[in-house]
Parts: structure tokens; sequence; C-alpha cells
């Protein structure tokens, strides 16, 4: 799931064209619980940088892979058209909750990074995504430069989202190795 700048919405679709006669749309799927879609019946809508704007939602069904989406008061492909390109929003306390260790990436953004004796390491600027385990992006205290940590089990012992703050227990020479 995309999070808008705002912060305040997660994006978990977007529009790509018109399906159909009626007013539908079809739109690429950008959440890892599709199954959502089954019991939605209200969402917003928005492109980067608008404000979102509320949309009933009629009917949803999947479609090759995508969603299809029927809105309330959309019934042609001429008004179906005008929403190519739009976010398909929810606020972001209807988030899927997650079971335990397992965090959305973008909430760690932000995160103070510090080891178990409390000494300050630096702040999450990034979360990058890998096939293996993501990487956080630390810019390190004291204008040190970067920081490259893996989001690990191992290595980041707590996170705790609520005060901001990853206890990490690095290997040896791992902060050594992004001066």
């Amino acid at each position: 799931m995309a999070q808008n700048a705002a912060g305040e919405f997660l994006a978990i679709a977007c529009i790509l064209r018109p399906q159909g006669r009626r007013g539908e749309v079809a739109a690429e799927i950008l959440t890892d619980f599709p199954a959502r879609f089954a019991q939605i019946s209200s969402v917003f809508l928005a492109a980067p940088g608008q404000s979102p704007r509320p949309m009933a939602v009629e009917k949803v069904w999947p479609h090759k892979g995508r969603v299809v989406l029927k809105f309330a008061g959309i019934d042609s492909i001429e008004s179906a058209s005008r929403l190519r390109g739009l976010h398909v929003l929810i606020p972001r306390e209807q988030r899927m909750p997650l079971p335990p260790h397992h965090y959305y990436l973008w909430e760690l953004g932000g995160c103070q990074v510090v080891d178990r004796q409390g000494e300050q390491i630096g702040t999450v600027t990034e979360v990058e995504p890998t096939a293996g385990a993501a990487l956080l992006h630390v810019k390190r205290a004291g204008g040190k430069g970067e920081a490259l940590i893996p989001l690990a089990q191992d290595i980041c012992t707590r996170i705790d989202l609520a005060a901001k703050v990853i206890t990490i227990e690095p290997p040896e020479e791992l902060l050594d190795l992004n001066p």
C-alpha cells in the first residue's frame, strides 16, 4: 500500500481505464490484501497533490488480476474516463492489522535507531524493499553519513512504532561498512 503525502490515507488501487459501458473502472491493485475489496462500501479518490473526495462503491469484482469498481453517480464511459489515474484511498486507520513482528514499511520512516545501550545511531530516512530483508537507510547521528541496516529480527531486535524507536544489535563492523 502506498501512503499519500498527507499521511491520512493509503492507496489501495489506481484507476487505469473505463471497463464496460455503465461507468465501471478497471484498477490496478496496490494492496497486499485484495480480499478487502469484497467488503468495501466507500473509499476516497484523489490524484497526487489533490484533496481526496469521498465516493460510494456500488459493486466490486476481480477481473484478470485487477479489480473492477462501480462508483455511485458514475454511470457512463465518459464519466468513468475522468477517473483515469486517480488513486483509490482508504483512511489509514482502516489498514489491515499485521501479525506480530511485521510492519508496514512506510511506518518505519522517521524512526530513531539506537543500539541496545540506548546510544543514538541515527534516523530512518528510507526503507528499501529487496528480494531478501528490506534495508533501512539510516542518516547517522552527528553527520557521519548513512548506514544501511537490514530489517532482520536478529539485527532489529525491538521495534516500538508508538515511540518511533528501533533498537538494533548489529553484527560487528556492520556500522563501519558505511561510514
